[in-house]
């Protein structure tokens, strides 16, 4: 007796369809098709989770520079005169500081302009 692998294949396009599901035209619904936009959808998705890490390293950089700038110093004499002052604090936890915190922010800036 022959080994029929229906049930096998009918999972395989089931499961592949559901991933697919929402994408445009046939590239939901045709197999082949589907299946190329899934790995191409795969390998994008891959390259995004590495962009995100600079898309908001580049968010926290120009907050920190506007917020720098209103309190009289450009953003690269600030990560300097920080270093200098040995303050060591991130550009994430930067950026939250001049979004919620402007007094503290403004203390780290002095600080930062007398180590200059």
């Amino acid at each position: 007796m022959r080994v029929r692998g229906s049930s096998a294949s009918r999972n395989k396009l089931k499961k592949l369809y559901s991933i697919t599901k929402g994408f445009w035209g046939r590239k939901k619904n045709v197999y082949r098709r589907a299946r190329e936009a899934y790995l191409h959808a795969l390998t994008t998705a891959f390259a995004g989770r590495k962009r995100k890490k600079r898309d908001f390293r580049k968010l926290w950089i120009i907050r920190i520079n506007a917020a720098a700038r209103v309190n009289g110093i450009a953003y690269s004499a600030l990560i300097a005169g920080l270093k200098k002052a040995n303050i060591n604090i991130n550009r994430k936890m930067l950026a939250d500081l001049a979004v919620n915190d402007m007094a503290a922010f403004a203390q780290l800036v002095e600080k930062a302009k007398t180590a200059l």
